[in-house]
């Protein structure tokens, strides 16, 4: 049984090896066509629909059950695209699969749209080796002794405080190109706040 108001989205960068072990904390579970056509179809469950133009995928690939909803709009990425069908049927949060590798291009167009609906969607970043996020002016971070936390300002991030890292920030600024990479959590919870701006935690593997 699904429940709750959390998506799974999978899109085309790099395939993920690991993946969600249990989809049944996810209301919904979608992908767009590239990441259909290049891993998704290979994936141990089906999803609920596949967004997209839809150019080189054929509805004949497609398994009876998937829904497929075309969105042609040029003008927009297929990940903005997915993000807007999220929104318009109500859900709140979503786990985004295959946002990074390949073409670094479309890596920073990724984000740039996840900056853009960050205030309609909480959208969270994964990959093999970290998970990333835009932050609210308060996050605690949990299970993350040992490892890699940076925080990377979009384009400035104002009056930052942090508990649990090696390196705290006491009340600073990060104003790009200053960005405070490559820090490490000393406790098992750390806590990141700051007051004005936009601000892209990085979580990466242990140190």
């Amino acid at each position: 049984m699904r429940a709750g108001n959390k998506a799974l989205l999978f899109i085309n960068g790099l395939a993920p090896h690991q993946i969600p072990a249990d989809i049944s904390v996810y209301k919904l579970t979608s992908c767009t066509d590239g990441a259909y056509k290049n891993y998704v179809r290979n994936l141990p469950f089906k999803i609920d629909y596949i967004s997209g133009d839809m150019d080189g995928l054929s509805e004949d690939e497609i398994p009876d059950g998937i829904e497929i909803i075309k969105t042609p709009d040029q003008n927009k990425t297929d990940f903005q695209k997915a993000l807007q069908i999220l929104t318009e049927r109500g859900i709140a949060e979503v786990d985004v699969y295959g946002a990074s590798g390949k073409e670094s291009d479309h890596f920073i167009g990724n984000v740039a749209a996840a900056l853009e609906f960050k205030n309609r969607l909480k959208i969270t970043f994964h990959d093999d080796i970290s998970v990333f996020f835009f932050s609210d002016k308060y996050t605690l971070l949990q299970n993350v002794k040992g490892k890699i936390v940076s925080l990377i300002p979009f384009f400035k991030a104002e009056d930052i405080v942090t508990k649990g890292l090696q390196y705290p920030l006491n009340h600073e600024d990060l104003i790009f190109p200053r960005v405070g990479t490559r820090n490490m959590a000393l406790e098992n919870e750390a806590e990141i706040s700051y007051s004005q701006g936009e601000l892209l935690i990085y979580i990466g593997s242990q140190l």
